[in-house]
Order: C-alpha cells, then structure tokens, then sequence
C-alpha cells in the first residue's frame, strides 16, 4: 500500500463522496446544451480516480456517459444494472487485457478493485462534462426494491452501498 500513498500524494488526489479519491484534471471550456439536461456545462470534464482494493465506488448514477480508462494496479470491476434490471460487470485492467469501459448516461454503476491488498488507478472522462448536481448516490433500500430481484444483484447492492 505505500505505492498507492506516494500516488495519492503525488498526483494531489482527494477523497471522493463514493469512496476511493480522485482529483479533476480538465474541465472543457467549451459550454454545450443537451435538451435531457438542464442549462449549459461543460462539454467534457476528466479525473484521475483512485481505489484501495478495501474500497469500493458506491452504486450511483450521473446524467452523462462515462469512460473509465486503466492506469495502474490490480483489475477493477465495474458493475452496472442493465435495461433488464440485472447486474452485469465489465472488467478493466492488465489481466483482462481490457483497458477502457464505458458506462451510459442515467445507468446505476459501483466499481470495485478485484483484490483486497491492491489498489487501482484510472481516469475517467464524462461527456456532457460532470457537475455534482448530475450525480446521484444509490439508496441501498430504494436500490434493492428496484433491483433486489436475484440473490446476486441483492449480493452486490447491499456490498456496494454505504448505508
């Protein structure tokens, strides 16, 4: 764990609302209008975001797609609720060869490193560009009413809520 110490302090990160610790890198200039969205924002926002493997990204949601992209550490799991109310996991990271994942706009999501005595580093970009007020943390009950429907999408609600 003193590698990922000397990265939080190194790229100044801070501890983020869902968990793990993040800093904003760029917040575009340019201002765009989307008509499912209120006002104008940024058209594109990135951040370096960060997660021991004893963390976990609580299950939320903002209004625009975001894409995770791989840096360092272990493989992490990104887990989302699909159109059909299931939870499905996507792996990013050097074992899985797979090094981006995009999650929709308005889609339930809770990421997770894979091992315990790891940490993971990636960015994340958001188009429309993030604002808080687009963010929504998940409520574990609400959550489990809505997609409590199989003991693994109850499994991976109540694990990745901070309720």
């Amino acid at each position: 764990m003193h590698d990922m110490n000397a990265i939080i302090d190194a790229l100044k990160l801070e501890p983020h609302p869902e968990g793990g610790f993040y800093r904003e890198m760029y917040r575009s200039g340019t201002r765009v209008s989307d008509l499912s969205l209120t006002g104008k924002k940024s058209a594109h926002t990135s951040i370096y975001y960060l997660l021991s493997g004893k963390d976990f990204s609580a299950w939320h949601r903002i209004k625009s797609d975001e894409t995770w992209y791989f840096h360092l550490g272990c493989d992490l799991l990104i887990y989302f609720i699909d159109q059909n109310k299931m939870v499905r996991t996507v792996r990013v990271g050097l074992e899985s060869k797979s090094f981006q994942a995009t999650v929709p706009a308005n889609t339930w999501f809770a990421a997770k490193p894979l091992k315990e005595d790891a940490y993971c580093l990636v960015s994340c970009a958001v188009a429309p560009g993030f604002e808080f007020e687009d963010f929504e943390m998940g409520n574990r009950e609400a959550l489990l009413k809505e997609f409590g429907t199989t003991a693994e999408n109850t499994k991976l609600i109540e694990a990745l809520t901070r309720e």
